[in-house]
C-alpha cells in the first residue's frame, strides 16, 4: 500500500485551508478527514504491515504522523510493550492535533490505569510543550473521576508552564473537573495557584459547557482575575 499516495488522493483542498488555519505552526497538513485516516489506520493495522510502518522515518505530511498515532492505538500488545510503543511516539508530536488524536486512541488505559498513570508522571514535568501537553490530555480523557479527581487537581495546581498549547489543555482539564466535580472544583478554584490566564481560560471553558446552568455561570464569572 503507497500511503502517501493514497492520503494524497484522500485530501481535500478547501478542508487543508480549514486544517492550516487551525495549527498555524505546521506547513505539511494535506488535508485528510479524520473519519478517512481511522479507516486508513484500520487498513495499515490489518495487513500485516504496520510495524514496517511504525518504522519509517520519511514521514512528510502531519497526517502520515496521525497515522502513526492511530495504528499504535489500535496495536493488540501486552500494556509494557504498548506503552514502549506510545514513548518512542511522543517525541514526535509536534502540534495539538496530532497530539489529541494520539490520546483519544489509547483506549488501552481505562484497563491499565495504575500502570499508565505511573508513566505519564515525567510528562507533567517536561520542558516539551507537547511532552506537558500529552500528559495533561491523557488525564482529562481517562482520569477524571472519584479516585483521581484529587491527584488531578493537585497536578493542575503544580502547572507553571506559559506556552500556549500547555495552557489550553490545563484549562480543559480544570473545566471537566468541575463539570464532573462542581463542589470539589468549585473549593480548588477557591485556592488556585494557577497563572492568571490559565485559571480564566478554565473559567470561560466551563462557562462554555452546556452541562453549567445560567446561574452557576454568573457566579463563575465573579470568580474572573484581573489581567
Amino acid at each position: 500500500m503507497d500511503i502517501k499516495q493514497r492520503l494524497i488522493d484522500e485530501s481535500e483542498k478547501d478542508f487543508q485551508k480549514f486544517s492550516a488555519s487551525l495549527i498555524p505552526n505546521i506547513n505539511n497538513v494535506l488535508g485528510v478527514r479524520l473519519p478517512k485516516l481511522r479507516k486508513i489506520a484500520k487498513e495499515i493495522y490489518k495487513s500485516g504491515e504496520w510495524e514496517n510502518f511504525l518504522n519509517r522515518s520519511d514521514f512528510e505530511y502531519m497526517e502520515e504522523t496521525m497515522l502513526k498515532g492511530m495504528v499504535i492505538g489500535l496495536v493488540k500488545q501486552p500494556p509494557e510493550k504498548k506503552l514502549e510503543l506510545v514513548k518512542n511516539f511522543i517525541p514526535e508530536i509536534n502540534n495539538w492535533s496530532v497530539c489529541d488524536c494520539f490520546c483519544s486512541g489509547l483506549k488501552f488505559v481505562k484497563d491499565n490505569r495504575e500502570l499508565v498513570w505511573n508513566f505519564i508522571q515525567p510528562y507533567f514535568k517536561s520542558k516539551n510543550e507537547y511532552d506537558i501537553r500529552f500528559a495533561y490530555v491523557i488525564l482529562l480523557s481517562y482520569y477524571i473521576d472519584i479516585n483521581f479527581i484529587d491527584k488531578d487537581l493537585n497536578l493542575i495546581d503544580k502547572f507553571k508552564d506559559q506556552r500556549h498549547y500547555t495552557k489550553m489543555a490545563v484549562a480543559w482539564a480544570l473545566s471537566i473537573c468541575y463539570i464532573k466535580f462542581p463542589e470539589k472544583t468549585l473549593k480548588y478554584l477557591k485556592t488556585s495557584k494557577l497563572d492568571n490566564w490559565t485559571y480564566n481560560k478554565s473559567i470561560q471553558k466551563i462557562c462554555e459547557s452546556l452541562r453549567v446552568d445560567k446561574e452557576t455561570k454568573s457566579l463563575l464569572k465573579c470568580f474572573k482575575r484581573g489581567k
